[in-house]
């Protein structure tokens, strides 16, 4: 033992081994073998091990993560139970299960992984020392943090995809047989994910869909401090519609494994869910700062610990006479010892030590990947035969981004749209419209009503190896389910140092300016909620021409560089036509062909109005995006004839800000007017003042209009707190000396 004592448990659990004072199991019938017995023993002797290693390193500082797995060491037995190329979403109580399914993986060393996983080290072979993590791309574990039922909706997406890939005749990252296992909680099946993510689990499968998932509720009648009310699992979860419930007892390995194999040859043979609902029990505590004796009573404890179902199994041990008791001492002696040993490699290996180690794998440079072939003439000809009267003419940004769409679904034969209303509807403005008929219900998929599952299965998609579009109806919506973006698909790359990611496209319908149609919700002019997500590119076209460019864009970093966007659209601008008059026409654009180059990340798109001269400082650049890019250029037209020199940039990259690229764009301008459709606090126009300040301090002299820190309102007052043209027109008049005329305020 290198010269440590045991820990306090162990040092109690081997002297009632040798005590004979284990309890008393009977010995029945059973479908394990001898090696069955001893196999799962030892991966739930490890986990427990691993547990109290963990506390002992961090009583020196060499541990950064105490939450065990004591208690539900039954889990291992679900791993026996399931194939190793059944994907598993785990609780963080599932050390046991991991150890187990390692053991499926010759050459897995699942001690030593975790162990540099719970000492934060760089060699860590899951996160790289990011976070304690229990992940393996080998054993197809996704990582998951301290996940309170965030996995969830993933899990049920990646179900989902499993037999879509099956039905489209694409080749998946798992097997068409495979299914889902996702575990959680007691206390986490209360949380509002939890609960969605399994009513649209069983909506899909009232209507038939295959969705192949086990759900596996390990119920140790806490959470945390608070007790889950007795008999609350089964009442809630055993009479869902479509889901068949199984019950087995963590403590009995034999019957944890019998129920487990029942429950997943259910799941694997109807593609239909399951709940395996495992009582457990909590040992030791919450994790290692938790004093449960601020809580609980020292008799509930005790008799808590004479349920571990360690006291179990090595009494099923020796009442099968697999070992004598000498035996199951020295075995359990010499697994601690080996683990002791190797913690003290473990915690000698390197660590992180800078910031851009640190976020080296949040969007890792990927390989060139050749994109598919464009679709031939003849294909394009077939498709586009619903609207081949409209081809040749200008169109509005709802317009191109439909025939965009299309493209893209002829080229990249694995693209799937999704989400509230797109299928036979096309969407609430008609974005999608005619997909379904041309590419079909397994490629254009209308959702049930609920953020969180719309983005699960974007998740689920893109680790299935498909490349999800998914449609969030409206901005505000995105709130309901932001999570999904900040706290699971972006985070992917990260915590699995790259090795797993979730590249896909999310389209949302934003902003405001719809003539005080529908109120806030329906007009939010913020998008704070992305801007501060590592990892994330946003794009934002103001017109038709770049709508198809940029999605093209998007589409291209999720299937090269496995890149999470957000492409955000502006729905006043979604059937804009005019610029100033009715009939002009001046917003509608020429579809741009699919074999038009596609701009740079972060490349600006630049308007110039007026006589330019080189290194004429005094020329007034406008910096905008959306729909204050379309105002800009309202107020630019305004102003033709005034003989004042504008350069109008419009940003179409909002996340990550590319300031090189904008910079550029200025040229030599010095007055700028930022002008951002958001609120004046938390809007992008803060992000682009500091960031210009900094690159060039005291060059530029920059001025804002932005939008009143309000939600939006009802009808014409919705323009009292929105940037307007006219506010445009007299900071441009104010800022050149030119004095304001008459005209100027028609």
């Amino acid at each position: 033992m290198m010269g440590e004592p045991f820990h306090p448990w162990l040092q109690g659990f081997l002297q009632r081994i040798s005590a004979g004072k284990l309890p008393a199991v009977s010995v029945t019938e059973s479908s394990l073998s001898d090696a069955d017995w001893y196999r799962l023993w030892h991966s739930q002797l490890s986990s427990r091990l691993l547990d109290l290693q963990s506390r002992l390193l961090q009583a020196k500082g060499q541990s950064f993560y105490t939450i065990g797995s004591a208690g539900h060491e039954g889990n291992a037995a679900v791993a026996a139970a399931l194939r190793l190329s059944d994907p598993a979403f785990l609780h963080y109580r599932s050390g046991a299960f991991f150890i187990e399914r390692s053991k499926q993986l010759p050459g897995s060393t699942p001690l030593y992984d975790m162990l540099l996983s719970f000492c934060a080290s760089s060699d860590d072979p899951i996160s790289g020392g990011r976070h304690k993590v229990l992940g393996s791309l080998a054993l197809n574990i996704p990582p998951q943090t301290s996940t309170i039922a965030s996995q969830i909706p993933k899990a049920v997406g990646t179900a989902f995809a499993i037999d879509l890939c099956k039905r489209l005749g694409q080749v998946g990252h798992w097997p068409n047989d495979a299914i889902v296992m996702c575990s959680f909680g007691d206390a986490s099946a209360n949380h509002s994910t939890a609960q969605g993510a399994i009513n649209s689990a069983c909506w899909a499968a009232f209507q038939h869909v295959p969705l192949p998932i086990l759900f596996v509720c390990e119920d140790n009648g806490l959470g945390i401090s608070t007790p889950t009310p007795q008999g609350w699992i089964e009442q809630s979860l055993a009479e869902r519609p479509e889901l068949r419930y199984f019950a087995a007892d963590g403590a009995d390995v034999a019957q944890s494994y019998a129920v487990a194999r029942k429950a997943a040859h259910y799941v694997r043979s109807k593609r239909q869910p399951a709940l395996l609902h495992l009582s457990t029990v909590r040992l030791f505590g919450h994790a290692g700062a938790d004093a449960e004796v601020a809580y609980r009573s020292k008799q509930q404890i005790e008799a808590e610990l004479e349920l571990d179902p360690l006291l179990a199994s090595s009494a099923a041990l020796l009442a099968r006479g697999i070992l004598s008791r000498e035996d199951l001492v020295s075995a359990v002696s010499e697994l601690a010892t080996q683990i002791s040993r190797v913690a003290a490699i473990a915690s000698a290996k390197p660590k992180l030590s800078s910031a851009a180690a640190v976020m080296a794998s949040i969007a890792p440079t990927r390989p060139a990947l050749p994109a598919p072939p464009l679709a031939s003439t003849e294909l394009r000809r077939a498709i586009f035969d619903f609207d081949k009267h409209n081809l040749a003419k200008p169109q509005h940004l709802a317009k191109l981004l439909n025939w965009t769409l299309h493209d893209l679904f002829a080229q990249f034969s694995h693209t799937v749209l999704f989400g509230e209303d797109v299928g036979k509807k096309g969407g609430v403005y008609g974005v999608s419209q005619h997909l379904v008929h041309a590419f079909g219900a397994n490629r254009v998929i209308n959702t049930l009503l609920d953020e969180q599952s719309i983005l699960g299965l974007a998740i689920g998609l893109a680790q299935q190896g498909l490349l999800p579009i998914a449609e969030i109806q409206f901005l505000a919506y995105v709130h309901n389910a932001e999570d999904q973006i900040r706290g699971e698909a972006a985070t992917l790359p990260f915590f699995s140092n790259g090795q797993y990611h979730n590249a896909m496209v999310i389209r949302i319908a934003g902003l405001a300016y719809q003539r005080g149609f529908g109120g806030h919700f329906h007009n939010d002019n913020s998008f704070a909620v992305f801007r501060d997500i590592p990892g994330i590119i946003l794009l934002c076209p103001s017109n038709g021409a770049d709508a198809a460019l940029l999605l093209r864009q998007a589409v291209q970093l999720a299937y090269e560089q496995k890149r999470l966007v957000i492409f955000l659209e502006p729905i006043a601008l979604y059937m804009t036509r005019d610029l100033l008059t009715p009939g002009d026409g001046r917003w509608l654009c020429d579809y741009p062909l699919p074999d038009t180059p596609i701009p740079a990340l972060g490349e600006p798109a630049v308007f110039e109005q007026g006589l330019f001269q080189q290194g004429d400082a005094a020329t007034l650049a406008i910096i905008s995006y959306g729909n204050g890019y379309y105002l800009s250029r309202q107020a630019a037209a305004e102003l033709e004839d005034s003989g004042i020199t504008l350069r109008i940039i419009d940003l179409r990259c909002l996340v990550p800000l590319h300031t090189a690229a904008i910079i550029a764009a200025l040229g030599d301008c010095q007055q700028l007017i930022i002008v951002d459709e958001c609120r004046r606090r938390g809007s992008l126009s803060e992000e682009l003042f500091t960031a210009l300040h900094e690159a060039r301090p005291g060059y530029y002299h920059i001025s804002r209009i932005t939008a009143q820190d309000s939600f939006i309102p009802l009808g014409a007052a919705a323009y009292s707190v929105l940037p307007s043209k006219q506010q445009i027109i007299d900071m441009i008049y104010s800022l050149t000396a030119q004095p304001l005329t008459q005209e100027s305020h028609k």
